[in-house]
């Protein structure tokens, strides 16, 4: 088991395809987990950017802040209006990846690249451990 830790800088997809692809040794099946829970994991296109901003926009219209008046009935409201949000957009999105690794390399697609998603306003170090079996 090894962990990988990641720096994000506020709400959005950041890609770590090239921190995973070091783990890929042999043949398996690579698991991915974050260990937070205002933060997902995503397989996603990384060859158009704007997939990634439309991402984010379509969620952020989905989940909007606390400060959002169709928000006003969330209680959780303590940690700053993108807490809960973030809470929410992460039990929407997944928290743990499973990549087949064939001859060393990863199997995904050509467009397809390994994102957390980052769903708190404030920059973190977030960290996913990975485990090859």
């Amino acid at each position: 088991m090894q962990t990988l830790i990641i720096a994000t800088n506020g709400p959005g997809l950041y890609e770590f395809t090239n921190q995973v692809r070091t783990l890929a040794k042999g043949n398996g099946l690579l698991t991915l987990f974050i260990r937070h829970t205002s933060a997902s994991l995503l397989i996603q296109e990384n060859a158009d950017p704007e997939v990634q901003t439309d991402l984010q926009a379509f969620f952020h219209r989905l989940v909007p802040p606390t400060t959002n008046p169709s928000m006003g009935y969330l209680t959780h409201t303590y940690e700053g209006p993108d807490d809960m949000p973030a809470h929410i957009k992460s039990a929407l999105l997944p928290t743990s990846l499973s990549i087949p690794v064939h001859n060393g390399a990863l199997a995904l697609g050509t467009w397809q690249g390994v994102y957390i998603f980052e769903h708190r306003n404030a920059p973190h170090t977030r960290e996913v451990v990975a485990q090859l079996t």
